[in-house]
């Protein structure tokens, strides 16, 4: 799976509209040709931390290597949409905040519809 880098191609695809909603994150999601390609939008105003920044973001390009199928080309691009209580996850790239966020993607990508 390839990385989304260039904002046009962001543009795109978000302008496409929200494919899935959890708790924290959106999915959006537009066909692709010939491959698939994720990107990760993690804003600062959400995750004051850049290792909590990293963090997500390294779980995003993770899950979706191992959950969304290759079979079905596609650009998708995870966005961070609603903060994590810094009062329950009180360190910046704690073990909790880690499995929290894995398990809502991994909740995110099931619900994700077939392009």
């Amino acid at each position: 799976m390839h990385k989304i880098t260039q904002r046009a191609d962001f543009d795109e695809v978000m302008g496409a509209g929200v494919a899935v909603n959890t708790a924290h994150f959106a999915l959006h999601q537009r066909s692709a040709a010939d491959f698939s390609r994720i990107g990760a939008v993690v804003p600062k105003r959400l995750a004051k931390r850049a290792v909590t920044r990293n963090t997500i973001k390294r779980q995003i390009y993770s899950l979706a290597a191992q959950c969304l199928p290759q079979a079905n080309a596609a650009d998708r691009v995870v966005r961070l949409r609603r903060e994590f209580d810094r009062r329950v996850f009180t360190s910046a790239t704690s073990k909790a905040l880690r499995v929290a966020v894995r398990e809502e993607l991994m909740q995110l990508f099931a619900n994700a519809p077939q392009p």
